[in-house]
């Protein structure tokens, strides 16, 4: 049985998938974590494996979040899949943070909505893109500084969603749009795009790659005290 395990480190949200290559979800494991991800995620995985009943090296490919999101979530997850990649001589696998959180939605709403993922970035600065209730790409992923004529091009409805999402709620007053909540990064929609992708063979070099960040990394200097 081929084995895909996925794995998402995007946000304070880790997660841990394991599909067959026919789509079916075998384990799946999920925790909130507010520090470094590297403490729990090498146990996570073994537990997906432990509760599937199979061996890591039953595994056929690994699948990570590319990004954007958390500068060092994404570093730990990525460096954390190649690791395996290496040791497994197995493929690698990057899929979009905000194609994944796109997919989440995609099953639950109307055609014709526009689905918009957005992670914080902070102040008022998201992580976005836009997608089709059929999953095509309208605007690529990007950061964007909202305001009130952030998106307002698109005139269909507009179903954000995110940890970015309801700061923007105001900006959005008096257009077509829905809020949804609770909709974080999960590895289980790593995995179900992951599948498609491995039958493409659209694979990662895992010497080189790394994931996409869209911004550089700023680095916070705490205040003295006074």
């Amino acid at each position: 049985m081929g084995l895909i395990l996925s794995i998402d480190t995007s946000t304070t949200v880790c997660s841990v998938a394991l599909h067959t290559l026919e789509g079916e979800l075998v384990s799946y494991y999920e925790q909130h974590i507010d520090k470094s991800h590297s403490e729990y995620l090498a146990v996570m995985i073994q537990n997906v494996i432990d509760n599937a009943g199979i061996e890591m090296s039953e595994l056929k490919a690994v699948a990570v979040s590319e990004g954007p999101g958390s500068y060092t979530g994404l570093r730990i997850g990525a460096s954390t899949a190649k690791g395996l990649c290496y040791t497994l001589d197995i493929p690698l696998m990057g899929v979009s943070t905000l194609e994944s959180m796109a997919l989440q939605v995609s099953y639950s709403i109307d055609e014709g909505d526009l689905i918009c993922p957005m992670l914080d970035a902070r102040r008022m600065e998201v992580y976005t893109a836009l997608y089709t209730s059929n999953m095509e790409e309208k605007l690529s992923p990007q950061p964007m500084v909202m305001d009130e004529n952030s998106l307002s091009e698109y005139t269909d409805r507009l179903v954000y969603f995110g940890n970015g999402a309801e700061k923007c709620t105001p900006l959005f007053e008096g257009r077509s749009t829905k809020l949804i909540k609770n909709i974080v990064p999960s590895a289980q929609y790593i995995g179900e795009l992951a599948i498609e992708l491995y039958k493409k063979e659209e694979f990662k070099d895992v010497a080189y790659w790394e994931p996409e960040y869209l911004k550089e990394f700023q680095a916070t200097t705490p205040r003295k005290r006074l």
